[in-house]
């Protein structure tokens, strides 16, 4: 499989789409991606569109409310957080992150807070608009077995 650079301008949706389109064959239960990035940097629609590659029927929204949603994709569970709204770890505790971890995929909006609980090896999508504020760009954070995908 040929490897990604490591900053990747998205100039359009399509960009987006196209990452989530080569992350999903990859996932597999025990993966964890972290999305950062500012208000409106295009992490919920990655989110969206990487549920429409793992063949998840309904579409992916964003749990800011409720903070965890659970889809089913053919082979495993997505696991969807957005902890934008909480406040401490102990926040993040008492939801029982780390008992699920292994069983699915997890997809992580604002995983700030969750960076010490988590498995080194991540993977961090950094969205961001370019220095034009016109595009999107993301910067792609890989260790372990993801580095080998990312140049």
């Amino acid at each position: 499989m040929p490897a990604l650079p490591r900053h990747l301008t998205l100039q359009t949706e399509q960009d987006t789409i196209a990452l989530a389109d080569f992350l999903a064959p990859l996932l597999e239960p025990g993966d964890v991606l972290c999305l950062s990035g500012n208000l409106g940097s295009g992490k919920t629609f990655f989110a969206a569109a990487l549920g429409r590659a793992l063949g998840i029927p309904e579409p992916l929204d964003s749990p800011s409310f409720v903070l965890l949603k659970e889809y089913r994709a053919p082979s495993f569970p997505l696991y969807h957080l957005d902890l934008y709204r909480l406040n401490s770890t102990a926040e993040l505790m008492d939801l029982g992150i780390l008992d699920w971890l292994e069983h699915g995929v997890t997809l992580i909006e604002w995983p700030e807070l969750a960076a010490k609980l988590l498995p080194e090896e991540v993977l961090n999508l950094e969205l961001r608009f370019s220095f034009d504020g016109f595009q999107r760009c993301v910067d792609i954070v890989a260790a372990g077995p993801w580095a080998a995908y990312f140049i």
